[in-house]
């Protein structure tokens, strides 16, 4: 009977030692990972002293300099300071390069460096492990069995089907915008899709000109410089009593010339320019690299391409906050990868032919039905998250156009 009453006596001792073995090795781990974190920031100190960047806290990082919904304030305001490449720090162990130069893109596309899991790893429970997320050559396989269906004359056939839903969505605007007034006020919708629609309308100061079917020959000398010559202009503004050059070529010659639409397609790649559907791509380092100018990285080293950055940078296009769809008239970009809307290499977007689709569909029918207009006193806010949106929607005012040919509008 005595022998549990020692045993129990004694226990208390026994569980003290116990705690005090777990706290030492706590410690001692918390010891070995605080070292660890320390070597890895040493070792991206001397990763990046060939590149400068603004001070940064040894905690923080640059975090502290803007906040999270200022972030794109802040890649323009670091592009034009440092216009190739500059070190982002995230926080005390953690940073990566961000890329604004087409040259260093050009270097870094044309590899096989893996996507930085830490940047995608979060997207696997939402979508899987398809094209975006797989490497290596279970990405290659992949990408060769699906890249057949994503051919422009596999594709063509669905410009019916993507011609219905833009005509549903134009009729619930309608619906809406015949409640109170011809005026009304939308948000909560795509930011590229309707500033591209906007923002072609307003380029043809509201009347759709330029679009016109041609031989190869001409297409050159009608989108050259981003503007019709003087009698062009004059034709496309249309006869008395005749709807305006653009909208009646729209309407008659769509289903025909989606490939000959030389202005349209100017204006939506500027568009693609100012509002990259996906600001950046990440790549992890899988060897040592060398960028054209000398500098050079060490294997594992992340790098980001800030394509936002690529499209925004002065060196590479000037004004670039500027609207300007001739930047891309025939033979004018200033670089292979200057323009990368879709990224570039042989990870680029699979499905960039049926986007580019789907937005000329979208901003014909659009501009056959409606005059758009926005609203000033609300202007869209861009914000970098895994796509580009805007933080306060888009706000439109909206004019029903005649069309004179009812319900006809050539799909």
């Amino acid at each position: 009977m005595s022998v549990p009453v020692l045993g129990s006596s004694r226990l208390p001792g026994g569980i003290s030692g116990l705690l005090q073995v777990a706290s030492l090795l706590s410690l001692l781990l918390l010891l070995l990972k605080a070292a660890q974190l320390y070597l890895r920031r040493q070792w991206l100190l001397r990763a990046f002293q060939q590149f400068p960047c603004p001070p940064s806290h040894w905690l923080f990082g640059h975090s502290r300099q803007f906040p999270n919904e200022q972030e794109l304030q802040r890649i323009l305001k670091w592009v034009e300071k440092f216009p190739s490449a500059y070190p982002h720090w995230l926080w005390g162990s953690h940073a990566r390069l961000r890329l604004h130069d087409p040259d260093y893109m050009k270097v870094i596309l044309g590899r096989s460096d893996p996507k930085a899991d830490s940047s995608y790893r979060f997207l696997a429970p939402w979508i899987g492990y398809g094209l975006l997320l797989l490497n290596g050559q279970k990405w290659f396989q992949h990408r060769r069995l699906l890249t057949p269906a994503f051919h422009y004359d596999i594709l063509k056939p669905y410009v019916g089907l993507m011609a219905d839903s833009v005509r549903v969505m134009l009729d619930k605007w309608e619906d809406l915008a015949s409640q109170d007034s011809p005026l009304e006020v939308f948000q909560h919708v795509s930011l590229l899709t309707l500033d591209t629609i906007m923002k072609c309308g307003f380029s043809h100061q509201g009347s759709l000109q330029l679009d016109r079917p041609s031989d190869p020959a001409e297409e050159g000398s009608a989108a050259g410089g981003g503007r019709a010559g003087e009698g062009q202009e004059e034709e496309a503004l249309g006869l008395p009593g005749h709807p305006p050059l653009g909208q009646r070529e729209y309407g008659l010659h769509f289903r025909h010339h989606l490939d000959q639409m030389p202005y349209t397609t100017m204006c939506i790649k500027e568009a693609l320019r100012l509002y990259p559907p996906v600001p950046g791509v990440a790549r992890k380092l899988s060897q040592p690299v060398t960028f054209p100018d000398g500098r050079s990285l060490p294997k594992g080293v992340i790098v980001l391409l800030s394509i936002y950055g690529l499209h925004h940078n002065p060196k590479v296009w000037p004004n670039p906050e500027t609207f300007d769809p001739s930047r891309f008239a025939p033979g004018s970009l200033p670089h292979s990868h200057a323009f990368l809307p879709f990224s570039g290499g042989s990870r680029n977007c699979i499905g960039k032919q049926f986007a580019m689709i789907e937005l000329k569909v979208a901003v014909a029918l659009t501009l056959l039905r409606f005059e758009l207009l926005p609203d000033p006193t609300r202007v869209p806010i861009p914000t970098a998250h895994i796509v580009l949106k805007s933080e306060n929607g888009i706000h439109l005012h909206l004019r029903k156009l005649p069309n004179p040919y009812g319900d006809q509008d050539g799909l």
